[in-house]
């Protein structure tokens, strides 16, 4: 029997990340994001594939590559708010979906309170940093354990 898999994708301008805008989004990186997600799985008996891209029409492939996994957790970044694209995308992904932000989006520009992501994922995270991540895990192992005993 395979571990359960969760596909944790990344945005643009997310490599940036420890550097870009730390008193928004913190001081910690990418790669220590995603130390501790691998961790947090290893602990759940989860394996992770961690990616992050700049590109739209690259994170809907991600998205559509992750139809098979366990479980996906996403951090849109900017393309929450504009692309329909992967709004549609995500909604042809029948697999537990929750959505991850670094910062409160509802408490900064008036722009960042619409999500063309959030009608269509099961759950969203947002205003905890890099916690957030992990606590999109935890729900997503509670979200595929629901969906499996049904």
């Amino acid at each position: 029997m395979t571990a359960p898999v969760c596909h944790i994708l990344n945005g643009p301008n997310l490599n940036l990340l420890g550097t870009r805008e730390p008193e928004i989004y913190g001081a910690e990186t990418l790669a220590d994001i995603e130390a501790a997600c691998r961790a947090a799985a290893d602990a759940m008996g989860w394996s992770i594939r961690f990616a992050q891209t700049n590109a739209e029409g690259g994170l809907v492939d991600l998205v559509q590559a992750a139809r098979e996994a366990t479980a996906l957790i996403i951090n849109p970044a900017a393309y929450t708010h504009t692309s329909i694209a992967l709004r549609d995308a995500l909604a042809a992904v029948s697999i537990p979906k929750i959505e991850v932000h670094l910062s409160n989006v509802h408490a900064r520009e008036a722009f960042r309170r619409t999500s063309h992501v959030s009608p269509v994922v099961d759950g969203v995270i947002c205003g905890f940093g890099s916690t957030g991540y992990l606590l999109a895990l935890q729900a997503a192992q509670t979200l595929a354990a629901a969906r499996a005993s049904r």
